[in-house]
């Protein structure tokens, strides 16, 4: 069984109430994960399933969530390829960068590398154990192109100048690491996933040109493979952007950072749509937290059922380290006290 609100969303069914659910709801911010990683490795946590699961369930169980998501990092495919990772204090760290056809010559085929990936899909079984049966789960992968940023700089940073340029080597990058995103997709679909999210969070650093040529044709590629179990989020992107995913039929739907007008977006769009309440504002002391997410609420509010069909009600990006856990769930008890 799945969430009757996130399936609804999903389906493109009008319902009262939105399914809740935050990117990164499962991190630094939740005693439950603080209290594992005194315990064990941000690695083994992720790759040990019974530790991913016991993670993802922990604010599925304490918040009422609508639905748990793989704990998982989106690049973990570069080190099944061959790319070699470690997490320090300092952030993710690669054995070698790709900035040439010698170093794509370094990486394993997918053939040899995608067993790797087998732990996601054991955590997504665990993790389906695990939670209540009126709960959804969701898969997730990184973005093709995010993940040749970080292939190619080690980080998402600034203007991200090298990824822009390498366009040779970028073109192989890409076709491997989208034959791989199959497979690693398929193997948390198996493993119990009701749909899939490409995290692109590079995506928002591209000119719309650049978007058309370098994101669009891999994410419809996936889309295309999966038709209804593949969605979409970039961080920063603009309308030009949002207008070609829209274009990408197959899609089961998207997400919006905090920077748009997402009841108006609602009005024209029927598919999933996620979002888009600013995380930082969970910052807030709490009655100004809830002065700001009523006010942010009452546009939707004014729309009807019908119009507002697809939302799901979340952030606009991840919760942030140190936020306060009373504000995670008053945000969604507040919720539902709204549209109830």
């Amino acid at each position: 069984m799945s969430n009757e609100r996130y399936t609804n969303a999903l389906q493109g069914i009008a319902q009262k109430i939105p399914p809740v659910w935050m990117m990164r709801q499962a991190g630094r911010y939740h005693k439950h994960y603080q209290a594992l990683r005194q315990k064990h490795s941000f690695e083994e946590l992720c790759k040990i399933p019974e530790l991913a699961a016991e993670v993802a369930f922990g604010p599925v169980d304490e918040f009422d969530f609508d639905t748990a998501i793989l704990f998982s990092d989106i690049l973990f495919p570069l080190e099944a390829l061959g790319m070699g990772l470690q997490y320090t204090d300092a952030g993710p760290s690669l054995s070698f960068a790709i900035r040439s056809k010698e170093d794509l010559a370094k990486l394993k085929s997918v053939e040899d590398s995608i067993s790797f990936m087998e732990f996601q899909k054991d955590a997504m079984k665990l993790t389906r154990e695990r939670i209540s049966k009126d709960k959804s789960l969701i898969g997730f992968v990184g973005g093709p192109w995010t993940l040749f940023t970080y292939a190619v700089s080690g980080k998402h940073e600034g203007n991200l100048s090298l990824p822009k340029i390498l366009t040779e080597v970028r073109s192989e990058f890409l076709k491997t690491i989208l034959a791989f995103l199959k497979k690693n997709i398929a193997l948390q679909l198996e493993g119990g996933a009701d749909v899939i999210l490409i995290f692109d969070t590079a995506g928002g650093d591209l000119s719309p040109d650049f978007f058309d040529e370098i994101v669009v044709p891999g994410v419809k590629t996936l889309a295309d493979t999966f038709p209804g179990k593949v969605g979409y989020y970039s961080r920063g992107t603009a309308s030009p952007q949002f207008e070609s995913v829209r274009s990408i039929s197959n899609l089961v739907g998207y997400g919006l950072d905090h920077r748009w007008n997402l009841p108006e977006v609602l009005k024209k769009e029927k598919r999933m749509i996620q979002g888009n309440f600013d995380q930082a504002l969970l910052f807030l002391e709490k009655e100004e937290f809830k002065k700001n997410l009523k006010n942010w609420l009452q546009p939707f509010l004014e729309l009807s059922p019908e119009e507002r069909t697809g939302w799901v009600c979340g952030l606009g990006h991840g919760v942030m380290p140190k936020t306060p856990e009373d504000n995670v769930k008053t945000f969604v008890e507040i919720v539902r006290e709204t549209f109830r």
